[in-house]
């Protein structure tokens, strides 16, 4: 869904790519920690006894999901609960 006018659009593009290259990326940076930060409180909330082990898989699990195949995905989650 694309609700943004074309104008407006443009107008953050500029804005956003007069900041130098540092500063971009720290802002890409930034929004990750924060969408890491939201999902582990999702995770917490939906199972409130998760251990930090199970907190790993699960993220693991949000971001991964349809990038790694699941025999992979399973590997890699019986190494992190080891």
């Amino acid at each position: 869904m694309k609700d943004t006018h074309p104008d407006i659009e443009e107008r953050f593009f500029k804005m956003i790519m007069e900041r130098s290259g540092e500063e971009r990326l720290r802002m890409g940076f930034e929004m990750g920690a924060i969408a890491r930060k939201l999902v582990i409180a999702s995770i917490i909330q939906t199972i409130p006894e998760a251990s930090d082990k199970d907190i790993k898989a699960a993220i693991l699990e949000r971001f991964y999901k349809n990038e790694i195949p699941q025999d992979i995905r399973q590997k890699i989650i019986k190494r992190i609960k080891e």
